[in-house]
């Protein structure tokens, strides 16, 4: 059976019509922090086990983004928000 994914704005939709676009719950450097900073938010990534926050695209549908609370060992879908509005929830 196919995994689904609830687009807010298509409704149900195969997985496959999304594209993954990398983790949600990191928080960019400000413009003046440390080369260290810049390093670890733009090389330095963790591989959790269990539920994440990711960006994904749903690049065959609305082409929206929107930020997914998976487990990344069973693949369950808990979650979908908007991008723009987690955005705007989260002061990012």
């Amino acid at each position: 059976m196919a995994s689904l994914i609830t687009c807010p704005h298509c409704g149900v939709r195969p997985k496959e019509e999304f594209t993954i676009r990398g983790d949600a719950s990191l928080i960019r450097p400000a413009p003046t922090a440390s080369d260290e900073a810049w390093h670890d938010y733009v090389y330095v990534r963790a591989n959790p086990r269990g539920r994440t926050l990711e960006h994904w695209q749903h690049v065959a549908g609305c082409r929206r983004f929107l930020v997914i609370e998976r487990d990344t060992f069973t693949h369950e879908v808990h979650s979908v928000t908007d991008g723009a509005a987690f955005a705007r929830e989260n002061g990012r």
